[in-house]
């Protein structure tokens, strides 16, 4: 194939861990372990940032989220900054966005040519960071979201709703994608394309229609491989986000996070149903046979391990995501067990799609590399580490993750170091750090961070990107507020979640953390099971 189209479908808050192609006995995803069977399979994939914003943009633009400026879920993506769209079409393609990509600023469009729907999620900066003021979770002053604030209650609310909003818009997501694809085919336009498809599923609140529910035995359901840990027995970072996420107030039972993992595998086999769409579609259109097809997530789901929920951890439940490759015509179906990163798609695909000139056609500075050797089925003389970068909301100082082979060194300046080794201890349990025989290990990979990031200095940066941006926020709060939300037709302003005076946090949920039966309504949405006592 000189010039493969690109077919990405991306799942938001999909953990690896949840899939048969990663091992899970219990989902059911028959379309996405079809396509692990014929692709290569990439055993040890991590997002480079566990939160949705900073790690799309680095996926997309190739850098790490910090190089970006990507501090939290309320940073702009500066129009100036390429993306790989932006090099594909340098390349000759068209290219096309269906579905969340959580671009905040004016540019909602970062190269794409054409998105086909709205975003599920305001494009402003109402979800910026505030570490100037630490959050009182008492507090409800219109700031209870600070992003994530207390919504393990909502967690606890999972079950079976016929119609959500996210449902809704997943919905339309796959249907205008099967549209598009047919739409290339029937075009005179004869370049090749790239089209971005990107579902909220399986990202909370964990609510799906009784169809989805029912494939499944609820006493099937597994529970967390580590249960629900007191506050003192967790990591300082994990004390934190116990807090933030409002862990203790929820009081989730055993019973109440059975029905969460039920409701989250439901949501899972979902978003394997639209891959079985999008795959009919390629072939039905005659694409399927000069098609990359790239499956993956922009983060994980804690899923109540260690009692603790969605992401922000550098755990490998909220780090570890999907990355399944199938192009049969250009690779040959493997797994690959060398740890790569969600900044490797960047060079990747232009490698993939420049045959002639590869990565020297990339102009500007990206931090991952091509996995193009591995997708042959070469092996890397030398694997870069994996890097994975916190510094926002749950956090009070940036975190950096640094990964080299089986061990996993976190650094935190206000945190004791902690250390893993995976190959001897899958879940995390063994904080190493400290430890004679791997103190060379753990020297090593604290010196890296040392020689590459000011800690202090980022700090401050971060702080002071917050300021900006929440300056700007209240300024566009007066008077008449611009709108930055991309209208694909429909006025997005007008659909999903948008900051109103109903719904000032652009939250899933109301203040009393019920699902919301309208984004701009405090009126609880209805769960059919269980039912609310």
């Amino acid at each position: 194939m000189k010039h493969p189209n690109f077919l990405f479908i991306q799942a938001d808050q999909l953990a690896a861990r949840a899939l048969p192609a990663y091992g899970n006995t219990v989902a059911k995803t028959p379309n996405i372990d079809k396509l692990a069977a014929s692709g290569v399979t990439f055993e040890h994939a991590y997002c480079n940032y566990p939160l949705c914003a900073p790690s799309r943009f680095s996926m997309i633009s190739g850098l790490l989220a910090t190089h970006a400026g990507a501090y939290d879920n309320g940073a702009e993506y500066p129009a100036a900054l390429p993306s790989f769209a932006h090099y594909l079409r340098l390349l000759g393609y068209q290219t096309s966005v269906s579905g969340k990509m959580h671009f905040i600023g004016p540019d909602q469009l970062h190269g794409f040519e054409e998105r086909v729907t709205t975003d599920i999620y305001p494009a402003d900066f109402n979800w910026t960071a505030n570490w100037s003021q630490p959050h009182d979770p008492q507090d409800d002053d219109g700031e209870r979201l600070l992003a994530a604030a207390g919504e393990v209650n909502g967690i606890k609310r999972s079950g079976v709703f016929e119609r959500t909003i996210q449902l809704d818009y997943d919905d339309e997501v796959g249907f205008r994608a099967v549209r598009k694809i047919h739409d290339l085919a029937r075009s005179d336009d004869e370049r090749p394309f790239c089209l971005f498809v990107s579902f909220t599923h399986p990202h909370d609140p964990f609510a799906v229609p009784q169809e989805y529910w029912d494939r499944y035995n609820h006493e099937d359901i597994d529970m967390p491989e580590i249960s629900a840990l007191s506050r003192d027995q967790l990591d300082p970072h994990s004390q934190r986000l116990y807090d933030h996420i409002g862990v203790a107030e929820a009081g989730m039972t055993e019973e109440d996070i059975r029905v969460a993992r039920h409701a989250y595998y439901g949501a899972v086999s979902y978003v394997d149903d639209q891959v079985s769409h999008l795959q009919d579609a390629l072939q039905t259109a005659g694409y399927a046979d000069n098609t990359v097809v790239i499956f993956l997530a922009d983060h994980g789901e804690a899923l109540g391990e260690r009692g603790l929920w969605f992401k922000r951890s550098f755990f490998d439940c909220a780090l570890q995501v999907p990355l399944i490759v199938s192009a049969p015509s250009m690779f040959a179906p493997a797994r690959c067990e060398t740890n790569v990163s969600l900044v490797d798609l960047f060079p990747t695909v232009i490698d993939m799609a420049d045959a002639k000139n590869g990565l020297a056609s990339i102009e500007t500075a990206y931090d991952g590399r091509s996995l193009c050797p591995l997708l042959r089925g070469e092996a890397e003389t030398r694997s870069p580490y994996v890097i994975a970068e916190l510094t926002g909301e749950g956090s009070e100082a940036p975190a950096i993750m640094v990964m080299d082979g089986p061990y996993k060194y976190i650094h935190c300046e206000t945190d004791p170091p902690q250390l893993y080794d995976r190959s001897q201890d899958r879940f995390e349990k063994n904080n190493i750090a400290g430890q004679l025989n791997t103190a060379e290990v753990e020297v090593h990979l604290a010196s890296h961070i040392a020689e590459n990031w000011d800690l202090k200095k980022l700090k401050q940066k971060v702080i002071a990107s917050q300021i900006e941006r929440r300056v700007v926020d209240r300024a566009h709060a007066l008077g008449k507020t611009p709108d930055w939300n991309y209208d694909p037709g429909v006025p997005g302003r007008d659909q999903y979640f948008r900051a109103t005076s109903a719904n000032p946090s652009a939250s899933n949920y109301n203040d009393d953390f019920d699902l919301r039966l309208r984004p701009d309504s405090g009126k609880p949405n209805v769960r059919n099971y269980p039912k609310s006592k």
